[in-house]
């Protein structure tokens, strides 16, 4: 029987606004969860500021471990947008304005209308493909194994749903939540350890929060086998019987 296909992947963000917290990052959780419906596991994702060395570091770390990477932020229209640049620098690209760029945003914009501003908008690296932005029309890039988006979340979401198109899909990931209710992690943790050496397979997680004034644990089992992700629930489950199930100590 062969392997599950596995897709790996990577988020790049790019922009002091993150680092500095006057903006809060929304697309890494969206993107995760988006690649995970389609099969494509999010393996890591970074912050960098915009400093053209940064981000071409970042870049070529990134591309060349994972199948794809998207980043997010720093095609603007602004000075401190330099995210094409980098990107250019990274695959030895020269970078221009794109003329299918260009006759898209003229879509939006009278010609007198598209300012130096606007224009660098349409900047991106030779030899790049578009990427749809129905949103605000000024299109995203990919080039390699790299797709550049926007950073504005809804502008981003849309374009992600081009940008899709063009990747290959893996096994979507099966995942499994089981309620440990009020046990503590201190009295399954050696138990739940065992369970995972016995189910290489998958991945076991455990999963603290505090609701209605007491801490409750959740255990999640994740993996690409159905069959794997199965033995191993009914592992947890029978373990957490044997210590009380739903938080009743036995």
């Amino acid at each position: 029987m062969s392997e599950p296909t596995t897709v790996t992947a990577a988020v790049l963000v790019i922009g002091d606004e993150i680092l500095s917290g006057r903006t809060k990052d929304k697309n890494i959780g969206y993107i995760a969860e988006y690649l995970s419906r389609i099969g494509v596991d999010l393996r890591e994702a970074r912050v960098v500021p915009d400093v053209e060395t940064e981000i071409v570091a970042a870049l070529n770390a990134l591309r060349a471990r994972y199948d794809y990477v998207i980043t997010t932020g720093g095609i603007g229209p602004t000075h401190d947008d330099i995210t094409a640049d980098a990107v250019g620098r990274a695959f030895g690209a020269p970078v221009g304005e794109d003329p299918r760029a260009m006759a898209i945003m003229l879509e939006r914009y009278a010609p007198g209308d598209l300012t130096p501003a606007r224009r660098r908008m349409a900047r991106m690296p030779e030899g790049s493909e578009l990427i749809d932005n129905p949103i605000s029309r000024a299109p995203g890039f990919k080039i390699g194994n790299v797709f550049v988006l926007a950073g504005v979340p809804s502008v981003m979401q849309a374009m992600l749903d081009s940008a899709v198109k063009a990747m290959r899909t893996g096994v979507v990931m099966q995942v499994e939540s089981i309620e440990a209710g009020a046990v503590p992690e201190g009295r399954y943790g050696d138990a739940l350890g065992e369970i995972a050496k016995a189910n290489p397979a998958v991945s076991i997680g455990s999963y603290p929060s505090f609701k209605d004034g007491r801490f409750m644990n959740q255990i999640v089992v994740r993996g690409k086998d159905a069959a794997a992700v199965a033995t191993a629930r009914a592992d947890v489950e029978a373990m957490l019987v044997t210590l009380g199930a739903n938080g009743k100590p036995l």
